[in-house]
């Protein structure tokens, strides 16, 4: 068996677009979260240029491995195991959480449970950075989103990528106003929310 680490070379291409964004949304916050880590790579090269942050992985049981040999030899926490659809999320409040490439990934019962609970990890004012191919207005972004939907569904009937009305429905509802709607490389979006503080 190789014990060669994960490696996405998704991840490689985008870390440094979103760490451009991020160096300036996160450089209030000390806690973050990431919720779907994947091979752990962006938290170690986020981690790396922004040293004031304690970036906290988490990801389903299965990737924690990968995560964990990532981690080696950084003052990173260990990840966290955590699936949306579980019952007890980690015992802290953080400044913000980001989120890449999970949402076309989960059901959208998944992404319900996903906003439901992510305003309950989150101090007030707190941020949530979410990345991802979007749909605007159901039209997909470019001709290589329509068929990574169609690939997407392909392997799993219930994946997709989501419609951005449908999530910031969601996000309103849940109490999280858009500050942000970044443009990235490979017809991604950069989602920034504010958490809104609760009504008296």
């Amino acid at each position: 068996m190789s014990n060669a680490k994960p490696f996405s070379q998704a991840c490689e291409n985008n870390k440094q677009p979103i760490l451009n964004h991020l160096k300036t949304v996160l450089q209030e916050c000390q806690h973050v979260l990431e919720i779907g880590s994947g091979t752990g790579q962006h938290a170690v090269y986020f981690a790396a240029n922004m040293p004031q942050l304690i970036w906290q992985c988490s990801d389903r049981s299965e990737n924690i491995p990968g995560i964990q040999s990532w981690l080696a030899g950084t003052t990173l926490p260990a990840p966290l195991t955590l699936d949306v659809r579980d019952e007890n999320w980690p015992n802290q409040q953080y400044d913000a959480i980001f989120s890449a490439n999970t949402l076309h990934i989960m059901d959208w019962p998944e992404v319900e449970l996903f906003f439901n609970k992510v305003d309950k990890q989150l101090n007030a004012n707190a941020l949530l950075c979410i990345y991802g191919p979007f749909k605007y207005g159901g039209e997909f972004t470019s001709p290589s989103n329509a068929d990574f939907d169609l690939w997407l569904k392909r392997n799993n009937p219930v994946s997709g990528i989501r419609d951005f009305e449908a999530i910031r429905e969601l996000a309103a509802h849940a109490r999280f106003q858009l500050v942000a709607d970044h443009t990235m490389p490979a017809n991604n979006q950069l989602l920034i929310w504010q958490r809104l503080a609760k009504p008296l």
